[in-house]
Formats: structure tokens, sequence, C-alpha cells
């Protein structure tokens, strides 16, 4: 091991595991959608690490903006006037629904869910906030309770309030059903959610506009603008989780563009700098702007429009428009869903495949008919994924794999001769999971 993975084995809690099966690779650099280790080994990212780096990596558009404002003012408190925080603010709002009125700048996608919780209840003056189960939406403990999946419990008991209903996983109906003669329940069924607990009670219903790291989930056309009209009869705003989605990332500068609906907030993080420099953002309607004219807003962070987290914002938004990268992740979504297409036809392990943009996934399952995971949801695998996983890191492609789900989400610069290559190799790596699920079945 050498000096740098020692001493991050030495001092470093590392997130999301346990600490003795850690693996230390040295990541020195990267370009574009690629990036190497200190052994020269280089790898294409196809899951633009944590699906923040949006733009690529080391995009020098992003890195001089950086530069320039710290050779100006590195940070500046909250209640000054900050021009990167200023512009920044403008162009986010010139991108997003045209409902949209101001917005509230935080550290990342978790304190931006924080923040959203706080001024629904505020604004609203109720309590009760409705999430789903197979979502994520941050690690704080206000965002952690609204997250439906396996890292909450361990941390419970959260914050009083909220609620979980089912989600549009089609592939995997909660209640048994097909799409379309379904009349997509899993939307009707939050409306008796409501109901049954007043709707005098509930503030807000918070979604992932596409679902992220359970699974990808593209909603069906009809349940966003029904869930817009459901919360608009009972006065409950809508928070459209955009961290992962937004910027690009489904083809369109947000998920929600994809079926024009307004929402009362939109969340935002990750492909907001791509990663550079830590910052998000609530975005909040213009009638809820107005309502915090006259009244305290009740939120502050140190960091709050942080001069060079906005810098980098400034930079990474240029950046989008001069390479068209929006335009780029729609064209060759097109590409991916052709790809996927044939690999599910090569392979009896792929049980769905889902995508929008460059923000897809493949399911892969031991047996079609009766879509047996290959690996169970929040349960021990049996190392096959692992194997997939090994095999792809050897054939230099990064990629990341949660039980049954390998997630193809890589950065919106990559070129259409990248990702075909590195869909290839993924292609390769599924006769692991063939293989396996013959033996299984």
């Amino acid at each position: 091991m050498d000096r740098i993975a020692e001493l991050e084995r030495q001092y470093v809690l590392r997130s999301w595991s346990v600490q003795s099966k850690n693996t230390y690779t040295n990541v020195v650099g990267g370009k574009g959608a690629f990036f190497w280790d200190d052994q020269g080994k280089k790898y294409l990212d196809f899951s633009a690490q944590l699906v923040n780096a949006n733009v690529g990596h080391q995009d020098p558009r992003v890195i001089e903006a950086i530069k320039e404002q710290a050779d100006k003012m590195c940070y500046v408190a909250p209640f000054y006037a900050s021009e990167p925080r200023a512009r920044l603010a403008q162009e986010v709002i010139e991108v997003c629904p045209p409902s949209m009125g101001k917005v509230f700048f935080t550290l990342g996608g978790a304190e931006s869910n924080e923040n959203a919780i706080k001024i629904a209840r505020m604004y609203t003056g109720k309590m009760k906030v409705i999430s789903r189960y197979r979502s994520y939406h941050g690690a704080t403990y206000g965002a952690i309770t609204l997250t439906g999946d396996p890292r909450r419990p361990p941390v419970e008991p959260g914050i009083p309030g909220v609620l979980k209903v089912f989600d549009h996983y089609c592939y995997r109906c909660s209640f048994g059903l097909r799409y379309p003669s379904c009349d997509v329940r899993c939307a009707e069924s939050i409306r008796e959610v409501i109901q049954y607990e007043n709707p005098d009670t509930v503030a807000a219903v918070t979604v992932e506009t596409v679902t992220g790291t359970n699974g990808i989930f593209v909603p069906p056309p009809e349940y966003l603008p029904r869930l817009r009209e459901i919360c608009d009869e009972f006065s409950v705003l809508l928070i459209c989780d955009e961290v992962m989605s937004g910027f690009g990332r489904t083809g369109e500068w947000f998920a929600v563009d994809h079926w024009k609906i307004q929402p009362d907030m939109m969340t935002m993080a990750k492909g907001l700098t791509s990663g550079y420099v830590p910052l998000g953002a609530v975005v909040v309607s213009k009638d809820i702007a107005k309502g915090f004219e006259d009244r305290m807003f009740w939120c502050g962070l140190t960091y709050s429009g942080h001069s060079l987290a906005c810098a980098a914002g400034l930079g990474n938004m240029r950046a989008y428009r001069e390479d068209g990268m929006i335009g780029n992740a729609k064209r060759l979504g097109n590409v991916m869903d052709q790809e996927l297409a044939a690999i599910m036809d090569r392979h009896p392990s792929v049980g769905d495949i889902r995508n929008i943009g460059l923000f897809g996934a493949i399911e892969l399952v031991k047996d079609r008919e009766t879509r047996e995971p290959l690996a169970p949801w929040n349960g021990p695998d049996p190392g096959v994924m692992g194997a997939i996983n090994k095999f792809l890191l050897e054939r230099g492609v990064y990629t990341y794999l949660r039980w049954n789900l390998l997630f193809l989400t890589p950065p919106l610069c990559i070129t259409e001769s990248e990702l075909v290559e590195g869909l290839a190799i993924v292609d390769e790596s599924l006769r692991i999971a063939d293989e396996f699920a013959a033996k299984k079945g």
C-alpha cells in the first residue's frame, strides 16, 4: 500500500462502508470522460463519479472561473451582495421552468432537501411531508428521513412528520398492475394518502423527478402531471428533487421539462458545479418567494452562496452552453437506448433496461419470467455483482453497481465513440451475469 493509501486507511472514515473492507485507489488526474490513478491506469468514467461530474473532469472554463474568483475574493458572508452569487442565481432561474422565482444556495443536495422541508413547513403552516420508499434525498437527518432506501433505518428515528408512499416502479409494481391499464395507480394512491392524513396537515410531496440511486425509474407520461393536479387539489406543495436528474442529465436542463410541469420547489446540487466545488440550491416558485417578502426566512448557512462555489457554477454553465452538452446528452441518450436494447436481446440475465438522456440502468435477474433479482435488494450480494465490477475495472470502465443494478451515467461531454466503447465492455461483462443466472436456474 502506498503512502497516500496508507494515510487514507489510517486517518479517514470512508462514507457508506465497512472500514476494513475498503480498497484504496489513488486517483491523481482526469480529463473529459476519463480519469486515471497513480499507477497510470486509465478509466472511462461511466458514473460521472457520483453522477455529478456532468461537464467531465478538469474543464478549463470551470477551473479558470475558480482561479479568477480566488484572486478577487474567496469568501463573503451571505448578508453581503456577491457578484458570482447574483449572476449564478439569475442564470439558474433562466433555465428553470417559468414558475420559479428565487434561489437559496446551500452546500449540497442533502442540505437543499433539508431546507426545502423547512421552507414548505414555514410557507404552508403545515407539518407533514410525503416521500417515496425507493428514494434517496441525502444523509442529513431531515433528508435521510425523506429517503426510503436501506440507508435510512440504521439512523432512525429521524425527523417527525414524514410519510412514505409507493413508487412508479413499473417493472416491479407494488400494486401488481401493468402499465398502461393500471391508470397510474401509484399516483392515485398518493391522493388517497393525502386524504387519509387530512390535507390540512400535509405541507408537501417530495419526489425525485427521475429516481436515481434506487434504480433510474422514469415516470410514465401521465404520472407527474397527475401528481401536480393532486397537489393543486389539496393545496399541497410539489417539491421535485433534481439533484441527480438536473443540469442536462436527462437531455433537458431539468427532468421536469420532459413533462412540462411547474413544481413549487426544485432542489439541486451535483451538476450545478459538476463537483468542482460543493454547492447546492433550493429554487422556489415566485409565489413562495413573494410569501417571504414581509416575513422572516428562517434558513441560513455560513457558506450559503460561497463565492468560489458560485464562480465554479458560472464556469460550469458556460461549459454546458458552449459545448452544447444538454443536446449531446439528448442525442447520445438515443444511442444508449439502441445499444441497451441490443444488449438486452443478447443477455437473458437482463430483466429490464431504463434510460432517459445519459441517465440509465440495467436491472439483472436470475430468471426473466419470475424476475428474481440477480442480487437481492438490501441483501447480501452472492458475489456476482462484485465479479462484474472487477471485470469492468480491469477493462478500464468505472461505473456504479448496487444490488442487482448496473448504472450508466457518464459525463455529458462524452463522445459517441467513447459511449459505444464503454457499452461494448459492459456488454462483455454481462456474460458473468448470464453464467451465474444459468447455474441458479
